[in-house]
């Protein structure tokens, strides 16, 4: 996805060589239009999956989870970081470790919205090490349904979650793999083999 990568390039903000600082466009403030590209994008890539159900994690993932759901005319449904008053029963859970935030946060999702006959894609902002979707696809296999596979805006391609997740046969579309953050410079899988 050029806009995707170009918004990178041009807004993006290198923080360390293992972070990247998106939130003029993506987790903070939230590009409308350059989502809306991000949920087209997602539904060509996925249009003949049959899929029911898009889960993401809150918060991050929920804009483009959701503008991929409107394209695909299907429900979102979000994990919960966060403990609800309103969210007590029937719930699927999963520990989730952030190299970021660098603590643990039990996800949960209410077994109303996913069933065993529904058939999920994953979509998630960034995808590092792989945490937060391991225990979205935990959540997934408890509730009995079947993933399709995992929809990412942004793959750090130099970690290892992409490869952990193909390595398990997991489908895996990432809109932007970046391959190095060194010295301050966003270096993108395809630019570095050129």
């Amino acid at each position: 996805m050029l806009a995707l990568k170009n918004k990178i390039k041009v807004e993006g903000k290198v923080l360390s060589d293992t972070v990247l600082k998106v939130d003029s466009f993506l987790n903070h403030q939230i590009d409308p239009q350059l989502m809306k590209e991000i949920g087209q994008e997602f539904a060509k890539l996925f249009h003949e999956a049959g899929i029911t159900k898009i889960v993401t994690i809150e918060s991050s993932g929920i804009a483009p989870a959701t503008m991929a759901g409107l394209i695909m005319d299907i429900p979102v449904v979000f994990a919960r970081k966060r403990k609800s008053l309103t969210l007590s029963k029937n719930l699927y859970t999963a520990s989730v470790y952030s190299f970021t935030k660098k603590e643990t946060s039990e996800i949960s999702v209410s077994g109303d919205f996913i069933q065993p006959n529904d058939v999920v894609l994953i979509i998630d902002d960034f995808l590092a090490n792989g945490q937060a979707v391991l225990g979205l696809i935990d959540i997934i296999e408890q509730a009995g349904a079947r993933l399709s596979g995992v929809g990412i805006v942004i793959e750090k391609g130099f970690q290892s979650g992409g490869e952990l997740l193909r390595k398990q046969g997991i489908r895996v579309e990432s809109l932007a793999i970046v391959s190095s953050l060194e010295n301050g410079k966003v270096v993108f899988a395809e630019e570095e083999q050129a």
